[in-house]
């Protein structure tokens, strides 16, 4: 274990079968397998732009930077020791040059982050609507998972702001959100595409993928999803091959 500069605890884990090496606060909002089938979703080709808004200690994006060697990608996020932190990792994981972090909200994002600039754009949004949420003791925690004053239509109003023309935006979410989800990108976006992640089979979908793309009309799909377990609970082949393999998803 380590201290951040801020005199955080943080431990070190890997993603990607040791691909990518993430310090991350021991007590607090920490990875799960959101962030790297997130990742898994993006459509990267080389030299392209990502964005990972909310990118936290910088999970998700650096599992998009191991996918393709030859992308750049900029995280967005409003708590300064985090930033601190990804800036870290990306050091750490010898993508420094081309794995960029910086401070901002997106209800206030910073001046120099550039609108319809992006190839595509990427978020694990707060997933728990306030109303319904019971705070977590950590307020960190608490702020990575229950909406506060952004609403998840500001995350994609400001992921579409981003996103370049028939660029792609991104998000995972909790699947009995769906409705919220759907409302949402409905007469922004286009192109539609709802990937369920099964826990098992026979079970509800716990979380889905959905991505979108900007100023296009395309008609929406369900994708066929991916089984998370077998039946013994270990993780199932297809699940084993994003998370430890690095690989992407078709969706």
């Amino acid at each position: 274990m380590s201290v951040s500069e801020d005199g955080v605890p943080l431990s070190e884990d890997a993603l990607l079968g040791g691909r990518v090496r993430l310090r991350q606060p021991v007590d607090g909002a920490r990875v799960s397998i959101d962030a790297i089938f997130l990742a898994a979703s993006v459509p990267v080709a080389p030299g392209e732009l990502v964005l990972d808004i909310g990118c936290g200690s910088g999970a998700a994006m650096l599992c998009v930077a191991a996918r393709e060697p030859q992308c750049r990608v900029v995280g967005l996020e409003r708590r300064r020791e985090l930033v601190r932190i990804a800036g870290d990792n990306a050091i750490l994981n010898n993508m420094a040059n081309r794995v960029t972090v910086m401070v901002g909200d997106l209800l206030q994002p910073p001046p120099r982050i550039s609108a319809g600039a992006f190839d595509h754009v990427i978020a694990n949004p707060p997933y728990l609507d306030p109303a319904q949420a019971n705070e977590a003791p950590n307020p960190a925690r608490a702020e990575a998972t229950i909406e506060g004053e952004a609403d998840f239509g500001d995350w994609v109003r400001f992921a579409l702001t981003m996103a370049k023309p028939k660029g792609t935006v991104s998000f995972v979410h909790r699947a009995d959100r769906i409705d919220t989800v759907l409302g949402r990108i409905a007469g922004r976006a286009g192109e539609v595409v709802v990937f369920p992640l099964w826990p098992g089979q026979g079970r509800p979908a716990s979380r889905i993928l959905v991505r979108a793309r900007k100023q296009v009309g395309a008609p929406a799909r369900l994708a066929a999803g991916l089984v998370l377990h077998e039946a013994d609970g270990r993780f199932s082949a297809a699940a084993e091959a994003v998370l430890r393999g690095g690989e992407g998803l078709a969706l």
